[in-house]
């Protein structure tokens, strides 16, 4: 695999808010593998921090589709749970 598209560089991106170039990864590494997991977990991630969480939560869920044990099953639930905290119907 190229190493513009290994794991460890697209994790460095996303610690380094080069977003935009983690997401062109990221796309090229499940257009070419839709069953990798991480990719889609990684995608999440990207989402999670620029702020889109029904995106990061599409990307966990689709993760998770393909690999139960993924990480994005806790990312995932993490989510919910934030989402559940700040919806205003429990805590107005």
């Amino acid at each position: 695999m190229d190493y513009d598209m290994t794991t460890n560089h697209i994790k460095s991106l996303i610690d380094n808010n080069c977003l935009d170039e983690a997401i062109h990864l990221l796309s090229h590494r499940i257009e070419t593998n839709k069953e990798d997991d991480e990719a889609y977990y990684l995608m999440g991630n990207v989402y999670r921090k620029q702020g889109n969480m029904k995106m990061a939560m599409f990307y966990y869920t689709s993760a998770t589709e393909i690999n139960a044990h993924s990480p994005a099953a806790e990312a995932y639930r993490v989510l919910l749970d934030i989402r559940n905290f700040i919806n205003p119907d429990y805590n107005p």
